[in-house]
């Protein structure tokens, strides 16, 4: 597995329809791809987009949280 930004592929399923450890492991692909890409100096339309997918997984899983403690 790697985590270049440019090989970050997004999930087969919607996010909603992902199990809990296959949203973990996506995010962690794309922190793992933002800190990469942090590191160039024309990375900020790639870190951009990486960090739109980010905020939607972290989206997810606070709405999961959020179900699971009511």
């Amino acid at each position: 597995m790697t985590a270049e930004p440019d090989t970050v592929e997004p999930p087969e399923h919607p996010l909603h329809a992902l199990a809990t450890f296959e949203l973990r492991d996506y995010r962690r692909r794309l922190e793992t791809a933002i800190a990469l890409v942090s590191t160039r100096d024309s990375a900020a339309p790639v870190r951009a987009g990486l960090q739109a997918r980010l905020r939607d997984v972290l989206a997810e899983q606070d709405d999961r949280a959020r179900i699971a403690h009511v």
